[in-house]
């Protein structure tokens, strides 16, 4: 089947499902079920219009999707300039505040955990903040996942007065989470938490630097952590375009890109990529060629 003139808005819906024995299955509620039918209708290549009651529907011209055709134009994946450039326009020409653009992106991280690791039961969290924006984008999932019903703590080692960060640490010290003092070694990574939230180092970590103190201790520690780690926009250590700088750097479970991914998210081999931040002005996604995957209904992620 080729599927080049299916609607891009159904591509991903169509990307998601394997054929056997004349039938579509997918993993999709029924409002993406009735998007499947209309997919494969504007292939032109099935007359499926009906949705069956096992969460799929009837596919009876080809007996296999090309799913390599399916993709359709990948998301593109931005270099360290670029990403730069991007947030600078969205503060500068939108008039994006800081702290408006890093509660969007928290909320989105949040949500990025909390559908990663649904099937967690205790549903706890460590969240490793760093000193900048990324940092920030931490302090405000720490907030949410609180609010969804997660145990959270945080250890803050290298802290800033800066105004917005002191009144993040405020608003997470009065909704009772709290910060560790000492970052615990991997043993009690392994017995105490389900999920190591990274949110240490973003796009703008220069790794010909090296990581400096307390981070480095804290990466080591990481790296030898049986916990999943989800990272948020780059997994900290790594180099935003060339990935991984050593073997031993950290893999994390999950990885939750903000705006669009970066180039070292191609290195990523973890279990779920998820894109969060459902806030990029069209002219923005145009002037950029982002060519960003449709979100599902009202979802703030999307999974890559």
């Amino acid at each position: 089947m080729v599927l080049t003139r299916v609607p891009r808005q159904f591509q991903r819906v169509i990307q998601r499902c394997f054929v056997k024995n004349n039938t579509v299955y997918h993993p999709f509620s029924s409002s993406y079920r009735f998007a499947l039918c209309v997919s494969l209708v504007a292939a032109g290549k099935s007359h499926a219009t009906q949705i069956g009651t096992r969460g799929y529907c009837s596919q009876t011209n080809d007996q296999k999707l090309n799913m390599a055709m399916a993709t359709g134009s990948s998301v593109k994946y931005l270099g360290q300039t670029e990403a730069a450039n991007l947030d600078q326009e969205l503060f500068a020409d939108y008039e994006y505040s800081v702290d408006q653009l890093m509660e969007l992106a928290g909320l989105a991280v949040a949500h990025g955990v909390v559908h990663a690791f649904s099937s967690v039961k205790a549903r706890r969290c460590l969240i490793i903040v760093g000193p900048g924006n990324n940092g920030g984008d931490g302090l405000v999932a720490a907030r949410h996942l609180l609010l969804y019903g997660w145990t959270v703590e945080i250890h803050y080692p290298k802290r800033t007065n800066k105004p917005l960060y002191k009144s993040l640490v405020k608003q997470c010290e009065m909704s009772g989470i709290k910060f560790l003092d000492q970052f615990p070694d991997s043993k009690a990574l392994d017995d105490n938490y389900d999920v190591v939230l990274d949110a240490i180092f973003g796009f703008s970590f220069k790794s010909a630097g090296g990581v400096r103190a307390p981070f480095d201790t804290i990466l080591s520690t990481l790296e030898q952590t049986k916990c999943p780690i989800a990272s948020v926009d780059i997994p900290s250590g790594w180099d935003v375009e060339n990935g991984p700088n050593s073997p031993s750097a950290i893999q994390p479970d999950c990885l939750i890109s903000l705006t669009a991914p970066k180039l070292c998210a191609k290195h990523f081999k973890g279990r779920i990529h998820i894109l969060g931040g459902r806030f990029v002005p069209p002219a923005i996604q145009a002037k950029y060629d982002l060519q960003l995957p449709d979100y599902p209904d009202l979802s703030g992620i999307v999974e890559l």
